[in-house]
């Protein structure tokens, strides 16, 4: 009986419910456990679990084991056929049969023949439940028989003549393998000239003196019985003509013109041709009206042989191949046909029900001819069985209805065609079992804050239980908002906190009964380091301290474990632990690392870690401390191939002993100028004997070192050539990676001059296919690092070989590394590319993955293109670009974020390697629902009267759905910048204008104002404005084009009842200074300039620059700035020039024209604009206009 994994959360019917074995966190199909503690009384029909091959060939000198395993409750017991009859082992003393078990043991090895027992043989398991067999197994003994003895009569050719030297080995079972060697074993070589044959004949393209030789032998090796047979030596002598005539080729096997072969599905095809002439002919494979697959495609034999592996029906059709010299062609075509023993299309299954029950066993299987299905029961013919009312036969399905416990049975599927056959046991059993939980009760579960808790609830029953959770005595089910409930039983908590801490109760049902268990959860706090190690330097000799504090749940014990480097504390009694410290005492250079520190408890860890960083101590004052001396008076002596000996004589130590000695050398014929590491000595030495590298022109120079530093460098000794050698090592980095489909460029870092050992460095690239049984093909190529095979199959793996050789010889044979040659793009299309819509803004892809051998390359992952057709609503159906998302890896689902809510979207899925891109998926299309719309796109205040306020609006450039209903709030704003009572009203979809009535004249409004779809509410709009005030003869402000007034406090200075005040003040000043200056002028001299120079009134005084009329003005208005929130436009520029933009309450926007000027009644005259006037000499000589307020000002 099998477990079936039902999916997450899918409701089941009454009827046709598997028994269901549920195990926690067991995700494959398992078996009901036969454990007789637990399940005595659960029966299982056979199944057979073991048995041997169909066509079974023994060894006739070992004793014959045909095996027949079974399983099943209660256990099968077993009985043969033997070439359709029963086969009773208790008659043939020599045959018994494995305890337990339906094994066939015959003893041959004591007494009796292999022959005797060849036949089919057939197992047969059963019990009370039914009745499993096993397939028709084929027993035949290996045959491995000598050749028969002939007279072998040497053969004489001229030389370029063809030759066939045939085999023809003795039949054998299995068939022999061919090869042939000389008589001291040494394989004959071949070539494109001379090669072996499929049937084991060796042919030569012609023949040349070389080839004569007395012991040309065929072997056949029958690896069955591990025995080589010999054929007679054949003697062959090739006499040398003045010259040989050349001919176009002419093939040798297959003949004639035209040829058949047949192939089974699945096996490997091998087509071969081998033709004669002189020159050597070349071989060159087509299928006609095709390409030859490229994955599977394989040349063997020098191309003489083609291979494809894994055929199907698609490789049928005609092959041909082409043998060309330079004295013509010949063809020959092979007309291929596949044909196919059957295959499983859907195989029957196991199937489990309880009484009342219904189901399905399907058998599908396909072949070449078609196979023909047929049913047993209990391996008799379904049409003599007992009839089953619950049972009915539709070909290749049974379909099985209200099932009953008589209704168990194995049934056996047997699909067959003149290639071969299949046979499936699947057993029906019938069962009614209440509910059972397997999970031990009271089980306690421990587990740290925050992380996820999995309670465990392992379950059996037929029909398949229903799984409740529930917390405490009197809690309610428990519901997947909070919780994961998966379909094994398990409780997921998906993050534990403290109040998870508690009992839990698992309640399994089913409609024969109900079961319960009870677990216990605790929740641990986590384990943390309060107090961590801190980096420390400390003098040599002295002691450190690390300290790591621990916190931890108090019911859990830590164990504080202190690593070095990550390993082990050194086993050094300096070196000292307690409950919260290490210390290092007498601290030592090797002591400077980093040193961890980890608290590990039964349910978590946690760690810290620190560096100790160890230094000289401070040196005692000491009269002079320097450097040493360089050394001098260098020798070379003892010169030898690869070694030399330095002496030299030291330097003064300067009050520091020399601790050591560094030896450099340079190469001069190399690196002319450039010192390199050679050896260092210990301070008390004066020689050494050095090593050398062949063919390098040595210098040597030696510099001291004492405890304060390093000397200078000595004088260079002379100089020293090595001879020369052979690489002792090959170049590093060697890689293999094609860059077109059909090459391989093989790359590899080249030696130095230094490590080429001699002159005329070069090297040799060899290569071969990997999974081929090839020769290296090999090429030496000058001092590059770079060498492309051209013609090579599409990302197939190489191994590859660059071997270093000089003029004096080869380097070590260097270890093969793996490389591929170039690939392509991608040939197929990811299939059954799905979308699920998440939400209006985000949908989820899923597609199956493309198979292995189509991506012809490195996987890189999967390609998104997606793109909106449309949009659903009427607007914004603008072209939009494709975008594209990537998805890494093997990965065969993603998220598609950022969409565009109520819009029409495609998209394909391709797949990408190295190359780039394969074909795109068919396009597939989704729609997103509907949103919430953006706020609109403007919203003006136009026409404001006495009582009431026009706002026009534009609608929201992303409406996301269809619009229903645009939503205005608004409400008065007071002097002191309180809030009046909310007014709510619904304006139609349609509306771009409405014009609010009723309201109170001159008082601030604010507006909120947003658009609603079927979703929701948009993001929303405010502005502010005012009603005009109600003042005759004063003209009523425009706040044109939807400029609100920005402050929420009524300033006095641009309230028109102030301004016309202010205008007939000006008005009355400026009559009586007019007829002021008529009487003065019509008086004679009246000295009124002087008298007014005298006693100056300051209030009628010109402002002077730095009062800053504009800088008046501004200072007026940021006195409501102060109460209001700043707008755009609402700053006075900082060139103190006002202009319309820049100030909502500019008297501008009062005038007609862009100087300002008042009506014709004289009220108010001069420019009020941002230009510079030309001013005459005794007049005010600011360069800014004046303020109408500030000329109010000057006049009061």
């Amino acid at each position: 009986m099998q477990l079936k994994i039902m999916p997450k959360k899918k409701h089941l019917s009454a009827g046709g419910v598997p028994l269901i074995l549920f195990l926690c966190q067991m995700i494959s199909a398992l078996d009901v456990p036969l454990d007789p503690k637990l399940l005595h009384d659960l029966v299982q029909p056979p199944t057979i679990t073991q048995q041997s091959p169909k066509d079974y060939i023994i060894d006739p000198r070992e004793n014959i084991v045909i095996q027949c395993e079974a399983k099943g409750k209660p256990p099968p017991s077993f009985s043969w056929t033997r070439n359709g009859t029963h086969f009773d082992i208790d008659k043939d003393p020599l045959v018994t049969m494995k305890p337990g078990s339906g094994t066939l043991v015959i003893n041959i090895m004591s007494e009796g023949k292999a022959e005797t027992y060849e036949g089919v043989y057939q197992c047969t398991a059963r019990n009370e439940r039914g009745a499993a067999v096993s397939n028709n197994i084929v027993v035949r003994p290996s045959r491995s028989p000598l050749w028969t003895k002939e007279r072998l009569e040497p053969i004489i050719l001229r030389n370029g003549q063809s030759l066939v030297l045939p085999c023809r080995p003795p039949i054998g079972l299995p068939p022999a393998i061919i090869f042939w060697m000389d008589n001291s074993f040494q394989r004959l070589p071949q070539s494109e000239r001379v090669s072996q044959g499929l049937n084991g004949d060796l042919y030569f393209s012609n023949v040349l003196p070389e080839d004569t030789r007395e012991d040309y032998i065929c072997y056949a090796r029958f690896n069955h019985t591990q025995t080589i047979q010999q054929k007679q030596p054949i003697s062959l002598k090739v006499i040398s003509a003045k010259s040989s005539k050349e001919r176009p080729p002419t093939f040798l096997t297959p003949e004639g013109n035209e040829s058949h072969k047949e192939e089974l599905r699945g096996n490997v095809l091998s087509l071969e041709c081998i033709a004669e002439g002189l020159p050597t002919p070349i071989i060159y494979w087509i299928k006609e009206d095709g390409t030859l697959p490229a994955n599977r495609t394989f040349y063997r034999n020098f191309k003489k042989t083609l291979q494809i592996t894994h055929v199907s029906e698609a490789d049928s059709g005609n092959y041909q191949c082409i043998a060309k010299n330079a004295l013509g062609a010949v063809h020959h075509t092979i007309s291929v046909t596949v044909k196919a023993a059957p295959y499983w299309i859907v195989a029957p299954q196991n199937l489990v029900l309880s009484p009342g029950e219904n189901g399905t066993l399907i058998c599908r299987a396909n072949g070449n001819p078609k196979p023909r299905i047929s049913w047993l029961t209990n391996g008799v013919p379904i049409e003599i069985a007992l009839d089953d009312p619950s049972r009915k036969i539709d070909g290749d399905t049974i379909i099985f209805s209200n099932v009953q416990e008589s209704s168990s049975a194995v049934y056996q599927c047997n699909a067959s065609n003149k290639y071969g056959y299949l046979l499936a046991n699947a057993f029906v059993n019938v069962l009614a079992e209440p509910p059972r939980i397997l999970t031990s009760a009271n089980t306690l579960y421990q587990v740290i804050a925050n992380r996820p808790a999995l309670l465990d609830c392992a379950f059996f029953g037929s029909p398949m239980p229903t799984i409740e959770w529930f917390k405490g005595t009197k809690g309610s089910a428990l519901h997947e908002d909070t919780y994961v409930l998966h379909d094994n039983g398990t409780l997921e908590i998906p993050v534990a906190q403290k109040d998870s801490t508690g009992t839990y109760t698992c309640v399994a049902r089913n409609k024969l009964g109900m079961a319960k268990n009870e677990v216990h959860l605790e929740i641990k706090d986590p384990t943390r380091i309060i107090k961590q190690p801190e980096y420390a330097v400390v003098q040599r000799g002295s002691k450190v301290s690390f300290e790591c504090r621990v916190k931890h749940d108090h019911t859990l014990i830590p164990t504080i474990l202190w690593l070095k480097d990550n390993g082990e504390l050194p086993n050094d009694e300096r070196f000292s632990t307690d409950k919260d410290h290490l210390v290092v005492s007498d601290v030592k250079d090797d002591d400077g690392g980093t040193y961890t520190c980890t608290a590990n408890t039964t349910l978590d860890s946690a760690s810290a870690s620190a560096v100790l960083r160890v230094v000289a101590p401070t040196p005692t004052p000491a009269p002079i401390y320097d450097v040493p001396n360089p050394p001098f008076d260098l020798e070379l002596t003892n010169q030898l191939d690869k070694s030399v000996q330095l002496t030299w004589t030291p330097g003064d130590d300067n009050n520091s002993p020399i601790t050591k000695f560094i030896i450099e050398y340079e190469d001069a014929m190399h690196d002319a100028g450039l010192w390199r590491h050679q050896a260092e000595v210990s301070g008390t030495q004066t020689t050494a004997q050095l090593k050398l590298s062949p063919y390098v022109n040595y210098s040597f120079r030696v510099m001291a070192e004492n405890g304060i530093g390093r000397s200078m460098p000595s004088e260079a000794s002379e100089q020293y050539l090595t001879k020369a050698a052979e690489p002792d090592q090959n170049p590093m980095a060697v890689e293999g990676l094609g860059t077109e489909p059909d090459n391989l460029v093989i790359t590899w870092k080249p030696l130095n001059g230094f490590q080429s050992n001699g002159p005329g460095l070069q090297y040799k690239v060899s290569w071969r296919q990997k999974d081929g049984d090839d020769e290296w093909t090999s090429v030496v190529v000058a001092n590059v690092s770079k060498y492309i095979v051209s013609g090579t199959p599409t990302f197939v793996p190489y191994l590859i070989k660059v071997q270093a050789l000089n003029d004096v010889g080869f380097a070590p044979e260097p270890a093969a590394v793996m490389g591929h040659s170039g690939e392509d793009l991608p040939m197929v299309a990811p299939g059954n590319v799905r979308v699920s819509v998440v939400n209006s803004t985000l949908a989820e892809v899923h597609w199956d993955p493309v198979p292995p051998k189509s991506v012809r390359g490195h996987l890189q992952g999967y390609r998104i293109y997606y793109w909106k057709t449309q949009s659903s609503s009427k607007r914004n159906r603008r072209h939009i670009e494709k975008k594209i998302l990537t998805f890494q890896g093997t990965k065969t689902h993603g998220m598609l974020p950022g969409l565009q809510p109520y819009s029409h979207y495609a998209l394909n899925v391709r797949v990408v390697n190295g190359k780039g891109e394969g074909p795109a998926s068919t396009d597939r299309g989704f729609h997103t629902p509907e949103g919430v719309p953006s706020a609109p796109s403007s919203l003006k205040i136009v026409n404001p009267t006495l009582d009431s306020l026009t706002l026009e609006w534009d609608p929201p450039s992303h409406p996301n759905g269809i619009l229903t209903e645009y939503i205005l709030k608004y409400q008065p704003i007071n002097s002191t910048h309180e809030l009046g009572p909310l007014v709510d009203l619904k304006i139609p979809a349609n509306k771009t204008r409405w014009t609010l009535k009723n309201l109170n004249f001159s008082t601030r409004y604010k507006f909120y104002f947003y658009a609603q779809t079927s979703v929701g509410s948009g993001s929303q709009i405010t502005e502010e404005a005012i009603t005009t005030v109600d003042e005759a003869g004063i003209p009523p402000p425009d706040v044109g084009a939807g400029k609100a007034m920005a402050s929420r406090q009524v300033d006095i200075a641009t309230q028109g009842w102030f301004i016309g005040l202010m205008c007939a003040v000006a008005l009355l000043i400026l009559i009586l200074l007019i007829v002021c200056f008529i009487r003065r002028n019509k008086g004679g001299k009246y000295p009124v300039k002087e008298k007014e120079d005298a006693h100056a009134d300051p209030e009628i005084q010109p402002m002077k620059e730095d009062d800053g009329t504009f800088g008046e003005y501004r200072s007026f208005e940021s006195d409501a700035e102060d109460h209001k929130p700043l707008k755009k436009g609402s700053r006075t520029p900082s060139d103190r020039t006002v202009k319309k933009e820049d100030s909502d309450d500019s008297l501008v926007d009062y005038g007609e024209g862009v100087n300002g000027q008042f009506n014709e009644d004289g009220s108010f005259i001069g420019q009020y604009s941002g230009k510079k006037e030309k001013e005459p000499a005794e007049g005010n000589e600011s360069s800014e206009a004046p303020s109408p307020v500030n000329a109010m000002n000057s006049f009061v």
